[in-house]
């Protein structure tokens, strides 16, 4: 059976859905296809549920520009339709040697746009949160945290309300493209269906490059090698040291081992980074010890025994360990040749916080 519609967009993690829904309210025939059984199961809802400031990232790069921007969305979208949210802030903290890259940090932030971080003295820190040790601290008042089961349920509710589907339980197993769109071949529960698709937008996250592969017309110059860095998170067990979050440095594989919170005010602690050859959720409890390790540098008062494992992400990344960050890769026709095919690519860290931005950016495009 073949049916026809507009755009298909591969993937119901966050950044898939808020595209789906920003082409459904502009009137677009929109059908996301979706694997699992429900939405964002994989990055979408392993990550610290962080809404980011946009400080870290190099300046006019798309992951300053729309997380940024997304920032801004994100907390409207919330406020607007009720979904659990909180600004409640974020420490970064530096040890003596550290000082002068806080310093750097904060201006980067100032250059992308985020103009409300304050540096601060040991004092400072200290009356905002007693138990951190540290040299220097720089506050970021407009991170905050949400609740993102919420935030995925308000986005599939405005795709249904703009008459777009949201197909779970299904898989992409070919695309080939066609004289005026694409032929999507997919599968679900032995029975396979062609879609006829105008527009294909690619957001499948830690299988995006996977996609490629399936795709035949794709220029096989362009693949790239997928990479994947697992992150675990351990959660904090009879005590809540923190009112805000509390994060260390940044370093070249992240954020380091970060003190965030709940919308209950409990504390988990990470991700670490672990580079894997593919994608593993198992928790390993034995990486307790480096978390005790790398905690006790802001947090030395740390009781021992109060970690337990929480649970583990993986991370999209396009560049493998030692070669640094990457920035996110929209990627459409202008580049690859493939009309009416847009690839989302190493969509991670700020993609939760950047997706509404990431789907406008879509939209122009579109």
């Amino acid at each position: 059976m073949t049916t026809r519609v507009e755009v298909v967009v591969v993937g119901a993690g966050v950044v898939g859905l808020a595209v789906a829904r920003a082409l459904a309210l502009a009137g677009r025939e929109v059908v996301v296809i979706e694997r699992h059984r429900l939405p964002g199961q994989e990055t979408t809802s392993r990550n610290s549920g962080v809404i980011h400031s946009g400080l870290y990232y190099p300046q006019g790069s798309l992951k300053a520009r729309l997380c940024v921007r997304g920032r801004d969305l994100l907390y409207e979208f919330c406020e607007a339709r009720g979904i659990a949210h909180a600004r409640c802030g974020k420490i970064i903290v530096a040890q003596e040697a550290q000082v002068p890259g806080l310093a750097s940090l904060a201006r980067k932030g100032q250059a992308n746009g985020v103009t409300d971080l304050k540096l601060l003295t040991v004092d400072e820190v200290r009356r905002l949160e007693p138990a951190v040790r540290c040299a220097a601290g720089l506050w970021s008042p407009s991170t905050g945290i949400i609740d993102v089961h919420e935030y995925i349920g308000a986005l599939q509710a405005d795709i249904d309300a703009a008459d777009g589907t949201v197909v779970y339980g299904t898989e992409v197993v070919h695309i080939e493209a066609v004289p005026h769109g694409f032929a999507v071949t997919v599968s679900s529960e032995g029975q396979v269906d062609t879609l006829a698709s105008r527009v294909v937008v690619n957001s499948a996250g830690l299988h995006a490059i996977d996609l490629l592969r399936l795709l035949g017309g794709y220029p096989a110059g362009r693949l790239r090698t997928p990479h994947f860095a697992k992150g675990t998170y351990f959660v904090c067990n009879g005590v809540r040291p923190f009112t805000h979050l509390v994060y260390p440095m940044p370093n070249e594989a992240g954020l380091g081992v970060h003190a965030t919170l709940d919308l209950g005010g409990a504390t988990r602690f990470g991700p670490d980074v672990e580079w894997v050859d593919r994608v593993d959720y198992a928790v390993d409890a034995s990486r307790a010890a480096g978390f005790y390790e790398a905690i006790r540098e802001y947090w030395p008062s740390m009781p021992a025994g109060c970690l337990q494992p929480g649970y583990a992400g993986v991370r999209p990344k396009l560049v493998g360990e030692g070669a640094g960050a990457a920035d996110f890769v929209i990627e459409g026709a202008e580049s690859h040749g493939v009309a009416g095919l847009i690839n989302l690519l190493g969509i991670e860290s700020p993609g939760l916080t950047a997706s509404l931005a990431l789907a406008e950016e879509v939209a122009g495009r579109l």
